[in-house]
C-alpha cells in the first residue's frame, strides 16, 4: 500500500482549530506555530504563510487570539500570539462536556 505524504485537503475552519490547539501549549510567533503544526503531524501538514496569517487574523478579529510584539529566539522582532480568556473558557467547556 502506497501512503501519500501530501497534505490532505482541510475542511473549512480546521486550520483555525489546529492553531488554537498549538497555542494551548503557550504563546508562539507565526513561524513557531507553523513548526508546531508540522511536528504534530509528522511533517504531513506544512502550513504556508498565505494560509497561516489570514487564519491568525480571523482568530484575532473573532477575539480568540491576542497578539503582541516581542523578540524572537534570534532577537528579531516577531508578533507573538496567545489564546484569550474567551478561547481558554471555550476549551474548558468543550472538555467538560465531552468527558
Amino acid at each position: 500500500m502506497n501512503v501519500s505524504r501530501e497534505a490532505p485537503d482541510l475542511l473549512p475552519g480546521t486550520l483555525d482549530l489546529l492553531i488554537l490547539v498549538a497555542l494551548a501549549h503557550g504563546s508562539k510567533h507565526g513561524y513557531g506555530i507553523a513548526e508546531h503544526l508540522k511536528s504534530m503531524s509528522a511533517d504531513v501538514l506544512q502550513v504556508g504563510e498565505s494560509s497561516l496569517y489570514p487564519a491568525l487574523q480571523r482568530l484575532l478579529l473573532n477575539g480568540w487570539v491576542k497578539a503582541e510584539w516581542g523578540a524572537s529566539e534570534n532577537n528579531r522582532r516577531a508578533r507573538y500570539y496567545a489564546l484569550t480568556p474567551a478561547a481558554n473558557n471555550c476549551g474548558r467547556s468543550a472538555k467538560s462536556s465531552t468527558g
